[in-house]
C-alpha cells in the first residue's frame, strides 16, 4: 500500500477512519451520488475537547436527523492533516477543501477588517457575543468575508472558553509577562493584544507549539482551556493565568466554490444543519470550558486568577486604533459594545 501523503488527501484518493471514504465530489442533483465534503480542523481529534471534532459530530448528527445522511457525507481531517491553517484557508477559498472549523483570526490574513472579532476585551463573555452577532453584527462580517475571501460563514459558534495565558512561570499581572515569549496565532490583531499585555508576542503555527515549548523556544502560549488539555500543552507549562483577554468566535467556514456547485435544495438542508450544529457546539463549549480547567488542576497545573483589570486597561486603546484603520468595522464594534446580556 502506498503511504498517505497530504497531496493524496487533498486529491481525495485516500481514506481515514472518521466518516466515509474519499472520492471526487459529485455535486448536483440531490438524488445523484452522495455529496462528499472535506472538513478540516487544526485541533486534536478529541470528541469532547476538540472543537473541530465536536462541530463535525454535531453536523453529522443534524444531517442524519434531517434525512440527509445518505446524501451528504462529511470527511473529517483533524490535527492539521491537510496542512497548517494558513494553507487550508487558501484551499477553502479555492474550493480544494470544502469546509473548515476554525476561529475568526486566521481569515484576517485575507480580509484584514475581519480581525475585529479578535480585539482584546471586546466581548464580555460568550452569551453576549452570541446576542451581539444575532443583533446585527454577524451580517456585515459574513458579507466582508464572502466579498474578500469567497467564503461563507455556515455557522457561528465559539471556542471552548476564553483565551488565557499558559506559561512556565506564574502570571499575575502585566509585569509578569515582560520578556516572556508567548505564542500567539499568526494574527496581527491577537499578536498586538499580547504585546499590549506586556508579552514578547511570538506568532507560530499551531502544529509547532508543543515542540517549541519543550525546546524552550517559547515560555508559553495563549489559548482556551480545552485546547490546552486536548493538545497536552500542560505537559510543558504548568501555570494557567485566566486573563480571558479574548472570547474568540468559532465558525464553520464553507467555500463559495463548493457552495455554488451544490444543488440549491441540498444546499439549504446543509446550511440548516450547520446552523443547528453551531447551536449544539455553543452549548457544548460552555459545558466543557470549566470542566477542562478542573482537569488541568488535577494534572498539576496551577490556575491563577490574575489582575484582569490591569490587562484590560493596557489593551483597550487597541479597539479605537483598529476602528480608525478599518472604519467599516465601526458599526460592528458599536453593536457589540452596546449589547448586554
Amino acid at each position: 500500500m502506498r503511504p498517505i501523503t497530504r497531496r493524496t488527501l487533498l486529491r481525495g484518493t485516500a481514506s481515514v477512519p472518521i466518516g466515509a471514504g474519499l472520492a471526487p465530489a459529485i455535486i448536483g442533483r440531490a438524488n445523484a451520488a452522495p455529496l462528499r465534503m472535506k472538513l478540516s480542523s487544526s485541533q486534536a481529534n478529541d470528541a469532547r475537547y476538540g472543537n473541530g471534532r465536536v462541530f463535525h459530530d454535531n453536523l453529522v448528527k443534524q444531517l442524519q436527523s434531517a434525512g440527509l445522511g445518505s446524501q451528504i457525507t462529511i470527511q473529517f481531517f483533524p490535527d492539521n492533516q491537510l496542512g497548517q491553517e494558513i494553507d487550508v484557508v487558501n484551499s477553502v477559498k479555492l474550493g480544494v477543501i470544502d469546509m473548515m472549523v476554525t476561529g475568526t483570526s486566521i481569515w484576517a490574513d485575507l480580509v484584514p477588517a475581519f480581525g475585529v472579532c479578535d480585539l482584546g476585551y471586546l466581548f464580555k463573555d460568550f452569551p453576549q457575543q452570541t446576542k451581539a452577532l444575532d443583533s446585527g453584527a454577524a451580517k456585515p462580517l459574513e458579507d466582508m468575508l464572502l466579498k474578500g475571501a469567497k467564503v461563507h460563514v455556515a455557522g457561528w459558534a465559539y471556542n471552548f472558553g476564553a483565551r488565557s495565558v499558559l506559561c512556565k512561570t506564574p502570571v499575575h499581572g502585566p509585569e509578569d509577562l515582560a520578556g516572556k515569549k508567548i505564542r500567539t496565532l499568526p494574527s496581527t490583531t491577537i499578536t498586538e493584544v499580547l504585546r499590549l499585555m506586556g508579552a514578547a508576542a511570538t506568532p507560530l503555527a499551531f502544529g509547532e507549539i508543543y515542540t517549541a515549548l519543550q525546546a524552550g523556544v517559547l515560555d508559553g502560549l495563549e489559548h482556551d482551556p480545552p485546547t490546552i488539555l486536548a493538545s497536552k500543552f500542560f505537559e510543558a507549562a504548568k501555570n494557567y493565568s485566566l486573563t480571558e483577554h479574548i472570547y474568540s468566535p468559532l465558525g464553520l467556514f464553507l467555500s463559495d466554490v463548493t457552495f455554488q456547485r451544490i444543488d440549491p435544495k441540498l444546499r439549504d438542508g446543509l446550511l440548516e444543519a450547520a446552523a443547528k450544529a453551531a447551536s449544539d457546539t455553543r452549548a457544548h463549549g460552555l459545558t466543557v470550558a470549566g470542566e477542562a480547567i478542573d482537569e488541568l488542576k488535577k494534572k498539576g497545573v496551577t490556575v491563577i486568577d490574575p489582575d484582569r483589570a490591569a490587562f484590560r486597561q493596557r489593551v483597550l486603546p487597541q479597539t479605537d486604533a483598529f476602528v480608525k484603520a478599518h472604519p467599516e468595522t465601526k458599526p460592528i464594534v458599536d453593536i457589540i459594545q452596546s449589547t448586554s446580556v
